[in-house]
């Protein structure tokens, strides 16, 4: 007679994907079971952590490396993928950005670098600290990248949830301070682009995923690559310099390049790299529209606009490419 603690059993280990259950079910109810008295059954229910395991599980499971569905293996591998890419692009965008807010703000006079300093000081401490914390957490991306490529994990880990942090904060900050809400559709892309690399690194990168591993080149040459991108990208078009800029920039070229060098190899077997980075490029490109969005009819110049635009449209071309070529790649596998 099957209890109703058995049923509550079955019920979270619906959580978990057919594939698994099929094989599994069966031995984790009795697992569960095997120390509880059968007179408390029907009043007993699974712990919190329990239902927390399973959960992590079922994560674990549908981001499969090998053993599992083709299915599964494919969104591992994509989610994967995606994670590498992105962090990658946070990393080097967080080391560019202030590199060149230095050096602009110390060789352009005391002016400057006292503006630069106010923005930690004077407008109390809360304010200052969470300014501070936006300057520095981003910082730990690079952290996250490079721990990740050396199968560090939970640095990696650790190091990419710090990094999302400061996204956060402009949701925040009109509830503790006196500071104006932000715009709600670009706070919410730039958030959701912190973000998602950094719970697809979490999540699919557990302890049954291979080692991390880029398409060409060492982790340094690449890291480095994307900063002479995306630092030429600001100096040479400096009207251009927001946040949304460099980034799409470096992605435009990278995912460029991947496509070349995919070309010319014969070995497909990376092949969900198309599927991440059609994904990386649709996120870059909400972020671009929600960055482009209130300056239409504000008065920006012509020239801020045609640029941000046009950025847009590359963007849009090529996740189209890279979504074609990954439904090409995933029905002939």
């Amino acid at each position: 007679m099957t209890t109703l603690l058995e049923t509550r059993y079955r019920t979270v280990l619906r959580l978990l994907p057919a594939y698994y259950r099929r094989d599994r079910e069966e031995e984790m109810v009795e697992v569960y079971l095997w120390d509880v008295d059968q007179e408390m059954q029907d009043q007993s229910k699974p712990t919190l952590g329990e239902v927390a395991s399973v959960a992590a599980l079922a994560v674990r499971s549908r981001l499969a490396a090998t053993g599992a569905p083709r299915q599964y293996v494919l969104l591992g591998s994509a989610v994967r993928h995606f994670a590498v890419f992105a962090v990658l692009l946070q990393a080097a965008a967080a080391v560019v950005d202030r590199v060149l807010n230095l050096t602009w703000s110390s060789t352009h006079g005391a002016g400057d670098w006292e503006m630069f300093l106010s923005g930690f000081t004077g407008r109390g401490p809360l304010i200052g600290v969470a300014e501070a914390a936006e300057w520095t957490l981003p910082l730990l991306w690079t952290v996250g990248f490079f721990a990740l490529l050396r199968d560090r994990r939970r640095l990696a880990q650790a190091a990419v949830l710090l990094a999302a942090l400061p996204t956060l904060w402009p949701f925040v900050a009109p509830l503790v301070t006196e500071l104006a809400p932000p715009e709600p559709w670009f706070a919410t892309t730039t958030a959701l682009f912190a973000w998602l690399p950094a719970l697809a690194l979490c999540a699919a990168y557990h302890r049954d995923a291979p080692a991390a591993v880029l398409p060409a080149g060492s982790p340094g040459l690449v890291f480095a690559a994307c900063g002479v991108v995306m630092g030429a990208s600001v100096v040479v078009v400096p009207a251009m310099g927001d946040t949304v800029w460099a980034p799409a920039t470096c992605f435009v070229v990278g995912a460029l390049g991947w496509l070349l060098l995919r070309r010319r190899r014969t070995d497909r077997s990376p092949a969900c790299g198309a599927v991440a980075l059609a994904a990386l490029g649709l996120l870059l490109l909400s972020v671009r529209v929600a960055a482009l969005y209130p300056w239409l009819g504000a008065g920006v110049p012509f020239v801020f606009i045609g640029g941000a635009l046009g950025q847009a449209g590359a963007l849009t071309l090529l996740t189209v490419v890279l979504a074609a070529v990954a439904r090409r790649d995933l029905t002939a596998r």
